[in-house]
């Protein structure tokens, strides 16, 4: 039996990844193929000596939200996104197994394609975070805010993999030798399929960090300064609401990043128009990811006449996301967005991710048609907050 892998969306930096799924069950049927090109390293745009000045004014001027380019009662989300290194939901994608181990839980592996790109998987039947990402990422693209692109395919083909991909990166990340975890070698001459599989292609950019400060933690948005050219108060609230909309609890500072895009870089280093995205949303839908009857359950507000908003009852208390009061100019922000969405397009979003289709969810969230009721009761609680205080600082 194979598994499915998340397309990844490619970074502006130029990097493609596909993100594993977690669990040492996870594995694919074997055969033969080809060499493939290894892909080029991320660069980073901070460097030794100014970083820590760069990342604070990158910070200080980041943007969170822009106009959707695409009116949202128009855009698709049952399909994979557009536009250069997408990948079709039929496709077959052949990758070569690269050497990479990486952070977190989720069963995932780093792969280079023939053209060079390097992407990230993550696979398998029992994994949520593939299905939990696609949706997500689509909803807050759509929305204007900016995340990577996922990609649902037919099925992934690995030269080189074990068949058990992530769990032999664990061990090579925890013993450093390769003879112990890879047995035998890498042999690229032996291909490992994945049938489940989304692929992610990060938002290009140069990502901005500075030593220990790799991405960004919720509680700094309040370093967002609109006088230095970042978002408005408005925008961040919009941001904070979004993520407790989503339950997504799984916040530490590396699930989100600090990028320059393309064009923006400045001679001195630094950055003219800084985003701060969110790039791992594979725990939300839940608290249990992909769960239903939680997710419904779980209220948007802790008090909906002040507009507090809390994440301290979900896992890891919150983790760097810290109780707030959203301002008005958030709430309607917000609420005006997602109202524009259709239930054509909520069932489009909720089936293309192929949240219905995951094993573990109950009878009734194996219908799109609960999962929108789940989402328009969310949408229903932040109309009926408020008028939320008129508040100023970020």
């Amino acid at each position: 039996m194979g598994y499915y892998l998340n397309r990844s969306t490619r970074t502006l930096a130029g990097i493609v990844a596909i993100t594993a799924v977690v669990g040492s069950s996870c594995g694919g049927s074997q055969d033969s193929g080809d060499e493939i090109k290894a892909a080029a390293s991320p660069q980073v745009l901070a460097k030794e000596g100014g970083a820590h000045a760069l990342r604070e004014a990158a910070l200080a001027a980041a943007r969170v939200w822009t106009p959707p380019p695409v009116p949202i009662s128009r855009v698709n989300l049952r399909d994979n996104p557009p536009g250069a290194g997408a990948f079709r939901q039929d496709e077959e994608v052949f990758c070569r197994f690269k050497l990479e181990t990486s952070d977190g839980l989720t069963p995932k592996f780093y792969c280079d394609l023939p053209a060079g790109d390097t992407i990230k998987v993550k696979y398998g039947d029992g994994n949520a975070e593939v299905h939990a990402e696609v949706a997500a990422t689509r909803l807050l693209t759509a929305l204007g805010f900016a995340t990577d692109r996922m990609y649902v395919v037919k099925r992934v083909r690995c030269a080189g993999c074990p068949t058990f991909p992530f769990r032999a990166l664990q061990c090579y990340k925890t013993t450093g030798i390769k003879a112990t975890c890879f047995p035998g070698g890498i042999d690229y001459d032996r291909v490992v399929t994945f049938d489940t599989a989304v692929i992610e292609r990060r938002l290009e950019g140069q990502k901005i960090e500075s030593g220990s400060a790799q991405g960004w933690a919720w509680h700094e948005l309040t370093r967002v300064d609109p006088s230095r050219g970042g978002s408005p108060r408005t925008e961040v609230d919009a941001l904070r609401l979004m993520a407790v909309f989503l339950a997504h609890w799984d916040n530490k500072a590396d699930n989100q990043r600090l990028i320059c895009p393309p064009g923006a870089e400045r001679p001195d280093g630094g950055c003219a128009t800084p985003l701060a995205i969110v790039q791992d949303l594979g725990a939300t839908f839940g608290p249990a990811k992909v769960d239903l009857n939680n997710w419904r359950a779980y209220r948007v507000w802790t008090d909906a006449k002040t507009c507090s908003i809390s994440m301290k009852n979900l896992p890891y208390s919150g983790a760097t996301f810290v109780d707030w009061q959203v301002s008005e100019g958030g709430r309607t922000l917000l609420l005006g967005l997602l109202e524009q969405l259709t239930d054509n397009q909520l069932r489009d979003l909720f089936e293309g991710s192929h949240i219905t289709d995951y094993d573990q969810v109950n009878a009734q969230g194996r219908g799109a048609d609960a999962w929108i009721t789940a989402f328009r009761e969310k949408v229903t609680q932040i109309r009926e907050a408020g008028p939320c205080p008129a508040l100023t600082a970020s």
